[in-house]
């Protein structure tokens, strides 16, 4: 992680809770894509979009060399997203659970949830 500046643990924790925070506001798939757009980096939206499609790929049990292949994502980085699905903090399952039991609920044009 980049040291740019001294920061706490404490103030670290809070300045990542207001991020997670800002992001719970966003409610919709468009207002999360500005929001993102105005965050990241092209470069760092597409390593987050990378390991997202990843992740869906491994569960589906393609081979990692297929992922490469298909994704042109490194190997080592598909290793990396393996080993956080099997052994991390549980979010990737948790969404992909998610985004799976919510696919019935979204209209495909907005990305909405349907009331």
């Amino acid at each position: 992680m980049k040291e740019h500046r001294a920061l706490t643990p404490r103030q670290e924790a809070l300045a990542e809770r207001a991020l997670f925070g800002a992001i719970l506001t966003l409610r919709s798939i468009e207002e999360c894509r500005a929001f993102f757009r105005d965050l990241c980096t092209p470069a760092e939206l597409q390593a987050l979009a990378d390991r997202w499609a990843v992740v869906a790929l491994l569960q589906q049990g393609v081979p990692y060399r297929e992922i490469h292949k298909q994704t042109g994502v490194s190997v080592t980085t598909i290793g990396r997203v393996a080993r956080y699905l099997l052994n991390g903090n549980g979010g990737y399952t948790l969404a992909a659970e998610r985004m799976k039991d919510s696919t019935d609920l979204r209209s495909p044009d907005s990305g909405r949830v349907r009331p």
